[in-house]
């Protein structure tokens, strides 16, 4: 079956490619998906399989049914985009100002396609069911996979059983094109927003002393406070980031302003030092504005939860990765603080997500995700897709035989 997908994986490159164009010139913002929906309902058509549509209004999920019995396996690609304005030069570059993949999802969700093309001609191989996952939402809170978690997505239904494993495929840009990335154990953070308000007292820059408080002031010292509860009261084996990145005010050179807005992120690996850390950003917060003579109001929006990857769905995967890439090409990922809510998955069943390398694309110099820049070497896609239809199948054979 190895070299049997492979030929497949070779055979569908150029629709993977040209899926993943289409797609690029045309995204769109969590849950504003309808024709991305509509495009990847229109490329499954040919397979024929059974197909839910409208999960999260946008959603949808194809099932495959292997001719041998065996367990479900559920495959998970992310659609949507960011509010970013694209500057890459592309001749596919995005049609929507203000909207770009920025991450990656049309390559997750050409790669998905071409997984369920590459199955769909070996049903008779196949053990068990694979769904084919297309989730919406995956940039913005509270995510898109909850709701099709409450959808029934990992139930059983009329076509196959709950499935036994989960995995998801996500591009690196830092990896050089081709090579798969596993990290078995917890591996990416929970990521929460944080919204802060310091409330002073307005006025002419040039009288700051007839004021009561100085909202600025205030919230320098709040940011500069805040920075404790990583430096102060994290316990030093437990690794996490707060980080503040936007600063806004009504004010101008000559106008000191009645208040100001902070906003931010904290990451953690460990769930009650997560809750904590709420705990202590709020009242840091209120108690050094408190200090300053101003008022805080402290908004932390609970985000998605911390990525456990299970021990045994990420041994397979390594392993499968081992016969798929070889030993030079699979590589030990280290942690990695962004947030994923693929986690949600993770939470309620067995499974796995690791990094496919996209390297740098032939021409261009390598951007990160989320930067107006960011492409992706469009020779690993082949690469993606033949790799998560070996890692379907091979989960089911090995499964059926014990």
């Amino acid at each position: 079956m190895l070299d049997a997908i492979r030929t497949a994986a070779t055979r569908y490159e150029a629709d993977v490619i040209a899926w993943r164009r289409a797609l690029h010139q045309q995204p769109e913002l969590s849950t504003e998906e309808t024709q991305t929906a509509r495009f990847v309902a229109d490329a499954l058509a040919p397979l024929n399989l059974p197909l839910r549509t409208g999960l999260y209004d946008t959603g949808l999920m194809a099932t495959l049914q292997g001719k041998k019995p065996g367990p479900t396996v559920f495959l998970r690609a992310d659609m949507d985009a960011l509010p970013i304005h694209e500057e890459t030069g592309l001749d596919f570059a995005s049609q929507n100002d203000g909207a770009m993949h920025a991450c990656g999802h049309d390559a997750h969700t050409a790669m998905l396609l071409g997984a369920a093309y590459i199955l769909e001609g070996m049903r008779a191989d196949i053990h068990g069911a694979i769904r084919f996952c297309f989730q919406p939402s995956e940039e913005r809170l509270p995510g898109g996979a909850p709701f099709l978690i409450e959808e029934g997505v990992l139930d059983d239904d009329e076509h196959s059983p709950a499935p036994e494993v989960v995995y998801g495929q996500h591009v690196a840009p830092d990896l050089p094109a081709g090579t798969i990335g596993v990290h078995s154990g917890m591996y990416m953070a929970s990521a929460d927003e944080i919204y802060l308000t310091i409330h002073g007292e307005g006025g002419h820059a040039a009288a700051p002393h007839e004021l009561s408080s100085d909202a600025v002031v205030a919230a320098a010292h709040v940011i500069t406070a805040l920075q404790s509860v990583n430096s102060r009261h994290r316990p030093p084996d437990v690794p996490s980031v707060l980080s503040l990145g936007r600063v806004q005010t009504n004010g101008a050179t000559n106008v000191l302003p009645d208040a100001v807005q902070i906003e931010g992120t904290f990451r953690a690996m460990d769930e009650a030092w997560r809750q904590k850390a709420h705990k202590l950003i709020e009242r840091i917060a209120t108690q050094t504005a408190r200090a300053h003579g101003a008022t805080a109001t402290v908004d932390v929006k609970t985000g998605y939860p911390a990525l456990y990857n299970h021990e045994a769905p990420t041994a397979l995967a390594r392993n499968a990765a081992l016969d798929y890439v070889g030993e030079d090409r699979t590589i030990d990922l280290e942690k990695w603080y962004a947030g994923e809510d693929f986690a949600y998955y993770l939470n309620e069943c067995p499974g796995s997500f690791y990094r496919l390398g996209t390297g740098s694309a032939p021409g261009h110099d390598t951007h990160g995700l989320h930067t107006s820049r960011f492409t992706i070497n469009e020779d690993a896609l082949s690469t993606g897709a033949g790799f998560m239809a070996y890692l379907a199948w091979r989960y089911g054979a090995e499964a059926s035989h014990g």
